[in-house]
């Protein structure tokens, strides 16, 4: 089941209440802190291995990239992520970032880190920072989930749930087709949640599309309680990803803008960025 989610929504969805996963059949044993204890030996166990992977392509100002990556930074050390950390089962998380644009175009900004606390979340903030801001050609959404899907064999942590969470501007106009992309990511029973960006009136020259949230929400984003939260003011770009950001280290299904997507014909045709590039350019 998927949904669209205000920002306002989402704030107010009860995220600190309580941090009990669903599917944990008995007690666990639990730290002085309340945390459950990770078995001697055993994979390091974490609430959420969470990917991000966040376009940068030319359609993306350069403002629009500082602003996003200050607001990933500033969202990771916000009392509010922090809070909603501490209320998890483990009390950790496992992320790593990567910046993506054309299908053989990924970048890893900050390799997988665990953060459990103020400390662990303030170098993680750091590092997105110092990393110097760049732009790449085209925008293949199925190029970021394909690269993204293995890292989650390459770590060394045991997720109660795996997260790709992906922003962008733009529909998928490079590589594979996005549908085969999301289904196989979630046959895997991983889920992808969407931030996509609509700060800009659409524009011939940047393949921007109307409804670019629809597109998302119909053939981008899936699996249990996967949400998109669309960015339509600039102003409020760094909220929006501290919404997201908190959504998913706290798993909590927000209340619905919208009836949840079925499964029907999207609203917007999932191969349209494709289609315009053709038109455009012949090829």
């Amino acid at each position: 089941m998927r949904w669209c989610v205000s920002i306002g929504a989402l704030l107010v969805a009860g995220l600190m209440a309580g941090g009990d996963v669903a599917g944990i059949a008995a007690p666990a044993p639990r730290d002085e802190a309340g945390h459950v204890a990770a078995d001697k030996g055993a994979a390091p166990q974490v609430d959420v291995e969470l990917i991000l992977a966040v376009d940068v392509s030319y359609s993306m100002d350069m403002d629009e990239l500082a602003v996003q990556r200050e607001g990933y930074a500033q969202a990771i050390v916000s009392k509010e992520f922090l809070q909603a950390l501490k209320a998890g089962p483990t009390g950790k998380i496992a992320i790593t970032y990567f910046e993506w644009a054309a299908s053989s175009d990924q970048k890893i900004i900050i390799p997988w880190r665990v953060i459990d606390g103020p400390e662990s979340a303030g170098a993680v903030s750091d590092e997105i920072l110092k990393t110097p801001i760049r732009r790449a050609s085209r925008t293949s959404i199925s190029g970021a989930i394909y690269f993204a899907m293995p890292l989650f064999e390459e770590n060394q942590y045991k997720g109660l749930r795996r997260v790709i969470d992906i922003s962008g501007d733009g529909p998928n106009n490079n590589g594979e087709p996005i549908v085969p992309a999301r289904d196989e990511a979630l046959s895997k029973g991983i889920v992808i949640n969407g931030l996509p960006i609509m700060v800009k009136e659409p524009s011939y020259s940047t393949m921007d599309i109307d409804n670019l949230d629809w597109y998302y929400e119909d053939c981008v984003i899936g699996g249990p309680g996967s949400f998109v939260v669309p960015i339509k003011d600039r102003e409020k770009f760094k909220e929006a990803i501290r919404t997201k950001l908190l959504q998913e280290v706290a798993d909590k299904t927000p209340a619905p803008r919208v009836v949840p997507v079925a499964e029907k014909e999207p609203r917007v045709s999932c191969t349209i960025g494709e289609q315009i590039w053709k038109e455009r350019w012949g090829k």
